[in-house]
């Protein structure tokens, strides 16, 4: 097979599909790998490091390649090039973006979604390592956007010896809200987290610190918390679907002036009424005085480390793939079917079916 790895061209999104050692395997493994010139460069690999494992650096991959491997959905200009029966093998997050569902599907794109690949156990493994690093850096740019110059409160997330820490309320108690509260209540903030999930609740009621407490995510708790709250996490999830809207648009003017909303839902359409996606480059806005920060690529701002997280994830699948081709994966692994949302004009992910009103395909 002839596997490609674009450079990513979303917004400051500097990961890589794949890296050298990668691609090394891949070759080993009988496949020919083509890599876009400067595609590694954010994540610190070279075209020279790419050539020296017998990769060919190339200005474009989409026309030869069989699998493309990357990163971030593909962008308009990306699925210009993109052709039927081609496997894209990345994040779509298609329920928040059915304009990206309808193109992918009219092309015929074999998409293998990186956020819906769920091993026996319910896990998913290609998510959890973004989301590892979303939920620590969600804390990271929190705390920076409470300063008053980046218009917050002008509070200190740990406070100091006779003033009070702030007050950080985390909805959803997954990888993201867990990783969120381990930074968080490491800095010394006043951590409160919420999930629908008692057994869950349990489990982190004996794993984290102190100053984590944890409550039962219903409205009248979510309510109280929001209000309290210096900085909001938004970190609820359900694969492969749009995220539950949790904090309407009253409950927002409602919160203190000068609170930071950052809103990691926002990949599936953001648990906050009011989050709408921002870039790296402009980060954050305004709503009633609450500044909302909703990056649809966290990881992209620390690509060295996300893209070997990442892609130690990811690797054995597109091997496999790459070995078997993506029907034959699909039929022999579970974890590759249930990554499989869309093949050849058809529907293959049950949600995305009933959300889009598709006939739901099987293998």
């Amino acid at each position: 097979m002839i596997i490609g790895i674009p450079r990513e061209i979303k917004n400051n999104e500097f990961r890589v599909g794949l890296l050298p050692v990668h691609c090394e395997a891949l070759r080993q493994a009988g496949h020919t790998v083509l890599v876009e010139s400067h595609a590694g460069e954010g994540s610190g690999a070279r075209d020279a490091d790419y050539r020296a494992v017998g990769a060919r650096v190339v200005r474009s991959v989409y026309r030869q390649a069989d699998m493309i491997v990357k990163v971030k959905e593909p962008q308009p200009a990306e699925l210009k090039l993109a052709r039927r029966d081609q496997i894209l093998f990345t994040y779509f997050h298609f329920a928040a973006e059915r304009e990206l569902f309808e193109s992918s599907l009219r092309i015929g794109l074999v998409a293998i979604a990186y956020e819906t690949i769920q091993a026996r156990d319910g896990t998913l493994p290609l998510l959890t390592p973004m989301s590892e690093i979303a939920g620590r850096m969600a804390v990271h740019e929190g705390a920076k956007h409470l300063e008053k110059p980046m218009q917050g409160r002008g509070l200190l997330l740990a406070g100091v010896p006779g003033v009070a820490p702030a007050k950080v309320t985390i909805l959803g108690g997954g990888v993201v809200g867990a990783n969120a509260a381990k930074m968080a209540a490491g800095l010394g903030a006043d951590v409160t987290i919420l999930d629908v999930s008692l057994p869950r609740l349990r489990y982190l009621d004996d794993v984290m610190p102190k100053n984590v407490k944890t409550l039962m995510s219903n409205s009248h708790n979510i309510r109280e918390q929001v209000l309290q709250a210096d900085l909001l996490i938004g970190a609820v999830l359900l694969p492969g679907a749009k995220a539950p809207r949790l904090v309407s648009r009253q409950l927002v003017k409602q919160m203190k002036h000068g609170a930071v909303i950052v809103d990691v839902a926002i990949d599936q359409g953001g648990c906050i009424e009011t989050s709408r996606p921002t870039t790296h480059e402009h980060p954050t806005y305004l709503v009633n005085s609450v500044v909302h920060y909703c990056v649809t690529n966290m990881p992209g701002a620390v690509a060295r480390t996300s893209t070997h997280a990442l892609t130690n994830a990811t690797f054995p699948f597109a091997l496999e793939i790459a070995n078997k081709g993506w029907h034959r994966a699909a039929k022999e692994n579970p974890a590759i079917a249930t990554g499989l949302n869309l093949a050849q004009g058809k529907t293959y992910y049950a949600a995305l079916a009933r959300q889009f009103n598709k006939p739901l395909a099987a293998l």
